[in-house]
């Protein structure tokens, strides 16, 4: 017989730190202590109807043979469920005898993150007469509450080993926490965990691409060019606006070049393939541990056939429809939830542009001489604002399309929320980004053409320094206030919940000493006191509740993270830096929440990560297209590369001792002339007037345009068409290297495919030999062949 071996996968992971366990996590099993799951109702000025259904509704469970034990406290009734052995016996055998979930049927006994999955589907699909279920009686509040409760002993040891402060440089106990939260909640924590110790080598190199640029803040000719450059450029906006010299800008050219050198490049390249090698060995791990926890074939519907039959043998399946109206009628939706969303994208540029006339018109004469940037991260927060109300808009139309298309499961309920809920946050966030990026300055038109929102505001054009500058701020202002105020609220909130409810009620904090004993033990006796049992009711109703979307809360936040992570890394290589500190602290945070300040999430078991992997997989193959086009077309790398082998002084070959960009800057400015009767009319002559007094007859704008017709340059087609080039160019290498290395490393270790292998031969030969065994003791199967 093969014996058992640990999977290279998991050892790889304990080495690095990202798990700190050695072998399985016993199952908790259930003893006459524990109660399965808890309903609370109010008692004061219940209307009669209410009690009726409230009443009918316990009665039918009690016809299942559930015991049910109810507490009064108050206002408040409590009442304890737990299931018979004989309806967790059957689902055993259900599991044995099922295609795809037979693999975790081995059980000696069931654990209590089983019989509380179990009893949760009884308790959700168990009508009354009327035909309403626990969820329609929780809207009409004839339940107040329902949850699972935490077990203590359990607790303290996860608080001691993991939901801390000081374990935040720790590997997670990873088969402790799907022990008693299941394998979903575990691998969400694995798949964090993998995502926050991937991001150390991008966060380094992101540093070193930041300190590049900090190194030629000196030696960069075209920061000498900036700074000591006499050039007088033309008014950024109407009226109030006058001429100014490049050279005001030199601080900001030094803090474009942190970013936009050429290190940028080969950084955004790492990324797409950084983001592939994330996702292969994911996979790897993922395949590891669920062959340890032996759910590899495990099917969500399928489970739920099996205990819809464990709730009721008479029932129905839920048959496979599909509407093509329905499809249709929901696709219209989406299709007008995200005009809508780009509508408000829109609204922002607005936003902006008055802005930044509001600024240059008001009486502070610092805002007035930086009213572009200050417009930019007005914009921005006004942007972080309208992220946290869509997100609950979101979250609203999204469900009511799920309710629309009638699906038959929760499984794929949750599949299709997920999609649509990440595609309206994701347009929701990046909308902004993607003008930013490839649109702002860009279609602002020339002096003398500007094009004018209703015919008045002149549009916005980019930072002085470089349009990768706005994009740079808009991407840390966002992410800065998202990860700091997001997780204040996320863990501040619970927190004080939890505190103000204790300040409330100090009454039934002491335990007897009878009642001690026995749950410090955990043995087979009697049952705690009611009074026992209700003090511990009573701290798990005042925690935080929690639904089956609780988790998916935590995922979308951390997959938004990392589009931001990868998408546009090009523009803000710190953006892995600000993730990997981010999520030292999130997974801690999230820990202590699960553990201590909300209620017990009902245990899930699955094998995958769900629809989020084919999610993260979108998201690689978008970022090679974003960086590229970032690269090419926002930043300022191909005028600088064309510039450097075809017009500057190296071109010829002939200079030796001088650098191959001196006289970029003159060279990407074009000029407008007060002669021309175009420009006469856009600036008056108080505009033209420099800060000391001079009065100038001409500026420079940045633009490859002819000085005369305004017409673009040869330089500027030829630009054009090395940005292209170079975009395509770079997305298929970048596509290849992915490619490559998803061919390169295996989704699913040797090991894991050969350990599944022999456990099939070996149950395979178990039922022969049962088979064989029938056979010779019933001599009437003996025509039977096996």
């Amino acid at each position: 017989m093969r014996g058992h071996r640990r999977q290279p996968s998991i050892e790889l992971l304990e080495l690095m730190g990202v798990v700190k366990e050695n072998g399985s996590e016993p199952p908790l099993l259930h003893t006459p202590l524990h109660y399965d799951y808890v309903l609370v109702a109010k008692t004061n000025h219940q209307e009669r109807e209410t009690f009726k259904k409230q009443m009918e509704y316990i009665g039918e469970l009690k016809k299942k043979k559930l015991k049910v034990t109810d507490i009064r406290d108050d206002d408040l009734v409590f009442y304890g469920i737990q299931a018979p052995n004989e309806i967790f016996e059957k689902y055993r055998y259900l599991l044995k005898v099922s295609d795809a979930c037979n693999w975790s049927s081995d059980m000696n006994d069931v654990p209590l993150s089983t019989r509380i999955r179990i009893v949760h589907y009884i308790l959700n699909h168990t009508p009354i007469h009327s035909g309403e279920v626990l969820r329609d009686l929780m809207k009409a509040n004839v339940f107040e509450a329902r949850f699972c409760l935490h077990e203590k002993k359990k607790q303290r040891e996860l608080k001691k080993s993991w939901a801390r402060w000081t374990a935040c440089l720790q590997g997670q106990p990873i088969n402790a926490v799907r022990s008693y939260f299941g394998e979903k909640v575990a691998l969400y924590y694995l798949w964090l965990g993998w995502y926050t110790f991937l991001l150390i080598p991008p966060a380094i190199i992101g540093v070193g691409v930041f300190l590049h640029g900090l190194a030629f803040f000196n030696s960069s000719p075209l920061i000498k060019e900036v700074c000591e450059a006499d050039t007088i450029m033309c008014p950024l906006c109407d009226k109030r606006c006058s001429v100014w010299q490049l050279s005001d800008t030199c601080t900001y050219a030094k803090v474009s070049l942190l970013f936009d050198n050429n290190g940028t490049v080969l950084f955004a390249m790492f990324m797409a393939v950084w983001a592939t090698l994330f996702l292969e060995f994911w996979k790897r791990h993922r395949a590891s541990y669920v062959c340890e926890w032996k759910v590899s074939d495990w099917c969500e519907e399928e489970e739920e056939l099996i205990l819809g039959i464990v709730n009721d043998a008479d029932c129905e399946p839920k048959v496979h429809r599909h509407s093509y109206l329905r499809s249709t009628v929901v696709l219209i939706c989406v299709t007008l939830m995200i005009l809508v969303i780009i509508g408000l994208t829109h609204a922002l540029v607005v936003f902006r542009v008055i802005a930044a006339v509001l600024l240059v018109e008001g009486s502070w004469d610092f805002l007035s001489e930086h009213s572009n940037t200050g417009a930019m991260m007005l914009g921005a927060v006004l942007h972080y604002l309208i992220i946290t109300v869509m997100k609950r808009v979101n979250k609203i139309v999204a469900m009511k399309l799920c309710e629309l298309e009638a699906l038959r499961s929760f499984a794929t309920k949750e599949k299709s929320f997920t999609v649509k809920m990440f595609t309206f946050q994701f347009f929701t966030y990046f909308s902004s980004l993607f003008y930013v990026a490839f649109f702002l300055g860009r279609i602002n038109g020339h002096p003398g053409g500007y094009v004018r929102i209703a015919g008045k505001w002149r549009l916005e054009e980019c930072h002085p320094s470089g349009c990768l500058t706005d994009l740079f701020i808009q991407m840390a202002i966002i992410m800065v206030l998202k990860q700091t105020i997001s997780n204040v609220i996320e863990f501040a909130g619970p927190w004080f919940h939890r505190w103000l409810n204790g300040r409330r009620n100090q009454k039934l904090q002491r335990k007897c000493a009878h009642c001690y004993l026995k749950d410090e033990s955990a043995n087979y006796g009697a049952e705690l006191c009611d009074n026992c049992k209700l003090r511990d009711w009573l701290n798990n109703y005042r925690l935080n509740d929690v639904d089956s979307f609780s988790l998916f809360n935590e995922f979308l936040e951390m997959v938004i993270q990392f589009s931001f992570t990868t998408i546009f890394v090009a523009a803000f290589p710190l953006a892995p830096l600000l993730a990997l500190i981010n999520n030292v602290i999130e997974i801690r945070l999230d820990a202590i929440k699960m553990v201590t300040l909300e209620r017990r999430l009902v245990p899930k078991k699955t094998n995958d990560i769900g629809v989020w992997i084919d999610v993260l997989e979108a998201i690689g193959v978008l970022a090679v297209i974003a960086n590229g086009l970032v690269i090419g077309v926002s930043s300022d790398f191909i005028p600088r590369l064309v510039y450097r082998y075809r017009y500057g002084p190296c071109a010829n070959g002939t200079e030796m001792d001088v650098d191959c960009m001196v006289g970029y800057i003159n060279n990407s400015l074009s000029i407008a002339r007060m002669d021309d009767k175009l420009i006469f009319k856009e600036f008056s002559a108080s505009q033209m007037i420099t800060a000391s007094g001079v009065n100038v007859s001409q500026c420079s704008y940045k633009d490859y345009r002819n000085n005369e017709d305004y017409s673009f340059t040869p330089q500027f087609w030829l630009i054009l068409a090395v940005r292209f080039a170079f975009v395509i160019l770079f997305e298929h290498v970048v596509v290849i290297c992915k490619f490559i290395t998803a061919w390169f490393v295996p989704s699913a270790p040797l090991q894991v495919k050969n350990d599944r292998l022999f456990d099939k031969l070996k149950r395979l030969k178990e039922e022969l030999s049962a088979f064989q065994a029938r056979q010779h003791t019933d001599p009437s199967m003996s025509h039977i062949s096996p």
